[in-house]
């Protein structure tokens, strides 16, 4: 039985304490939203949702989803126009950790799908630079659509090893978040498959492929910076054990205390043949009401220094994305712009990574230039959407709603022709052209609710 290792182990480590730490409120696994702030305040959407929410213990912008009733956030208007994130309870806690400012240098360097990513842009409002790496291509392009649903302006998606990340840039970041991959342990219940390949191998190359991304992530940080390791499993290999192996590497890092209110101090008897402080790192257990994270918080030795990137040459004006800025988003007419091929972007402020690294995407798709006039793209409404110069507004119980998400066309409601901003409550939903009274939808097809 793939089991019978984890439980054998875990007993072992425990004792008594097994079944009250590994014993979950309920026999469901936690469901979850965090809000994203970018968006709205957590209370607004609260309040106006119409979902079962209770606060979470682990996030101030985080809710717990209560009852076991269907829930279908996908569908829900404000999922449509980035307000919350699906993520379960508990692994909204170390993006927070971090204390990320506007203005910094960050690095999301295992970010796929996109919710610790969003938390972290949400906290950076807009300013500074947002790497977001992924690995796998196909998880890379999950990332992408996910932080263009949440309006993130100033994020650069890569798709690189870690270990091309900070050797393309080392020294760069003042914060760096490693979530790692992991065996998985506190997903057990949401996700059986990962008890049914879990196993003593499973665990070793896991931690070994850890070891492997810590030493990048290190290697990634200014002087003076922070990073948080965090997983989702209960291993003492890829947990304790994890980072006391790594102060030993590294003794340039300190680990800090994690000033939270949740969750329960590490266990010593799982720190391998490296003692450490375990009041510093932070365990949740199931009995907290999550499914299970271990985080801890690092910080780098010396005073930062100034990037050493040089500043990117300004890109040459585009006159078609101008003539349509000044008319449909005025705020963005003297935003720089770039164009690759047809493609119209506008790039993250401040300084940016080499051009031999695998980019999925840098700052906001504006559009596209089609045969001599310029097409605004989605992720142009989703990003500055709630600024376009026209907007049609609707209420969550207006019936245009659910027809615009079902990408039918519906009435203006008396707004001039030209192209607009649908937005839902405030919140920018997508694109639309009016003409003859009405909008002509431009959401895209794969994000409609056709069911």
């Amino acid at each position: 039985m793939p089991l019978e290792y984890f439980l054998q182990r875990e007993r072992a480590l425990l004792g008594a304490r097994y079944e009250a730490l590994h014993t979950a409120p309920c026999a469901q696994p936690a469901r979850g939203i965090t809000v994203n702030t970018l968006r709205c305040k957590p209370q607004w959407l609260a309040q106006r949702a119409g979902l079962p929410l209770a606060p979470s213990p682990f996030c101030s912008a985080g809710f717990v989803v209560q009852g076991q009733q269907p829930f279908k956030p996908g569908q829900h208007p404000y999922h449509h126009a980035g307000a919350f994130y699906v993520q379960e309870p508990s692994a909204s806690a170390p993006a927070p950790l971090l204390d990320v400012q506007p203005g910094q240098r960050v690095l999301d360097l295992c970010a796929a799908p996109g919710g610790k990513s969003s938390q972290l842009a949400a906290a950076m409002q807009g300013q500074g630079l947002l790497v977001c790496n992924e690995v796998e291509p196909a998880r890379a392009q999950v990332l992408k659509a996910n932080l263009e649903r949440m309006g993130v302006r100033n994020a650069l998606v890569t798709s690189e090893s870690p270990q091309r990340i900070a050797g393309a840039l080392p020294g760069f970041f003042d914060r760096v978040l490693a979530d790692v991959p992991c065996s998985g342990e506190g997903m057990f219940r949401k996700e059986p498959q990962a008890a049914l390949q879990h196993g003593p191998g499973l665990v070793e190359r896991c931690a070994a492929l850890g070891a492997q991304i810590l030493d990048a992530a290190a290697a990634c940080l200014a002087p003076g910076g922070v990073l948080v390791y965090s997983t989702c499993t209960f291993s003492p290999e890829e947990d304790e054990g994890q980072v006391g192996a790594f102060l030993a590497r590294h003794p340039e890092f300190s680990l800090l205390p994690l000033a939270c209110g949740f969750g329960a101090p590490g266990e010593e008897n799982r720190c391998g043949e490296h003692p450490f402080d375990v009041s510093r790192v932070r365990r949740i257990w199931p009995c907290h009401g999550g499914e299970g994270h271990f985080m801890a918080k690092l910080q780098k030795a010396g005073a930062a220094g100034p990037a050493r990137l040089k500043p990117q040459k300004p890109a040459k004006p585009c006159k078609e994305w101008l003539a349509f800025a000044q008319r449909a988003f005025p705020q963005l007419a003297e935003h720089p712009a770039c164009l690759y091929g047809d493609a119209v972007l506008l790039p993250p402020g401040g300084l940016l990574p080499p051009q031999s690294l695998r980019t999925v995407r840098g700052g906001v798709l504006a559009g596209s230039l089609q045969k001599g006039r310029f097409v605004p793209a989605h992720h142009l409404f989703a990003a500055y959407g709630a600024g376009c110069a026209c907007t049609v507004d609707l209420s969550l119980e207006d019936a245009r709603l659910a027809a615009y998400l079902r990408g039918e066309e519906i009435d203006a409601g008396g707004a001039p022709e030209g192209w607009c901003c649908v937005t839902v409550d405030g919140l920018a939903l997508g694109g639309g052209k009016i003409s003859g009274g009405r909008v002509k939808n431009h959401y895209p097809k794969a994000l409609r609710n056709l069911k």
